[in-house]
């Protein structure tokens, strides 16, 4: 699901957040620790809003990616050009570099959001598969 700025989603599972806690827009090493080691629980369904959408695509092609362009876009420009034989051989090469490719999408299509949830608590960074739609 892609999740959009001002959508209602919902918590799809426990999370547990553990870490230090500091006051808003300061750093550990100014305040010092507020907690020994404070752990959050947030249950799944608790709801809210996403509030921004930070998408990541700064993963870099592997040899096999590289390979599965090069090849679709010979395919795209001028497979119809081609005899059968050297097309159907290039349909396979395609083929078989197609899971590499897939993979790669999927995660260069990774986003982590900011949800304020109806409680007041807001989670940044986290992961859009952890929601759902409200």
């Amino acid at each position: 699901m892609a999740l959009k700025e001002g959508r209602r989603v919902k918590l799809a599972a426990d999370l547990e957040l553990a870490g230090t806690v500091t006051p808003a827009g300061s750093s550990p090493a100014d305040t010092g620790a507020v907690g020994a080691s404070p752990v959050l629980y947030l249950a799944a369904g608790i709801e809210g809003t996403v509030e921004r959408v930070d998408e990541h695509r700064d993963r870099p092609q592997n040899q096999q990616v590289r390979e599965y362009v090069r090849l679709k876009s010979l395919l795209d420009d001028f497979g119809h050009q081609m005899p059968p034989g050297s097309r159907r051989q290039l349909e396979e090469q395609i083929g078989s570099l197609e899971p590499a490719w897939t993979a790669h999408q999927e995660q260069q299509h990774r986003a982590t959001v900011r949800v304020r949830f109806d409680n007041g608590f807001v989670l940044d960074g986290a992961h859009e598969q952890l929601f759902t739609s409200a």
